[in-house]
């Protein structure tokens, strides 16, 4: 009994310690999104509602860089009116493989990454300046993968909006809490053809 405990334990260890490896090859699929400002206030004549959602679809070029799109759309209610918030774009993701960088990495599940983006967005409050443009990002994140295919995530992103509006610029900090789902691209093949009936 003491063994067959070993044993799976060894082979836990194997299987799981890789985790933050296999996902991140060349020909894989991420799909997933950033959550972000998700909130519901009740009060009497204020009542709020914000949120924030960032879908994302990448595929792996090479091991470790991920190319692919965004969409982003951003709501916010108040009495006074909506604000509204969109976006849409290229991304680039980078997976740090450099091995002083990996030592600060607190768990072998864990992956620092670079993420860039170039895209449309706008950014209209209801009172206040609005600014429409080009859309341009940048930031360091960590993927946590809680199971071989699922990784839970934090990105803090620049983003600045040049173009037109009240404002021609809009310069944003923001600190996004998500999850990616990473496919082998055999996978996703074998899905859409059980899925399409061919």
């Amino acid at each position: 009994m003491k063994k067959i405990r070993l044993l799976t334990l060894a082979l836990s260890a194997v299987l799981f310690g890789t985790v933050a490896n296999a996902q991140i090859e060349k020909g894989n699929i991420m799909v997933g999104g950033t959550l972000a400002n998700f909130g519901l206030n009740f009060q009497k004549h204020s009542t709020q509602f914000s949120m924030d959602l960032t879908p994302k679809a990448a595929w792996f070029i090479s091991d470790g860089l991920a190319l692919g799109g965004y969409l982003n759309f951003g709501l916010s209610t108040d009495n006074p009116g909506t604000d509204i918030n969109y976006g849409v774009g290229a991304l680039a993701r980078y997976y740090v493989a450099d091995k002083n960088v990996r030592k600060l990495e607190f768990s072998r599940r864990a992956r620092f990454f670079l993420e860039g983006s170039v895209g449309v967005a706008g950014f209209n409050p209801a009172n206040g300046a609005s600014t429409n443009g080009l859309d341009i990002g940048i930031g360091p994140g960590v993927s946590y993968f809680i199971t071989p295919n699922v990784g839970l995530e934090a990105l803090l992103k620049y983003d600045l909006t040049v173009g037109f509006g009240n404002s021609t610029t809009s310069n944003r900090l923001a600190l996004g809490v998500g999850f990616q789902i990473y496919l082998p691209s055999t996978r996703v093949k074998k899905i859409y053809k059980e899925e399409s009936g061919k």
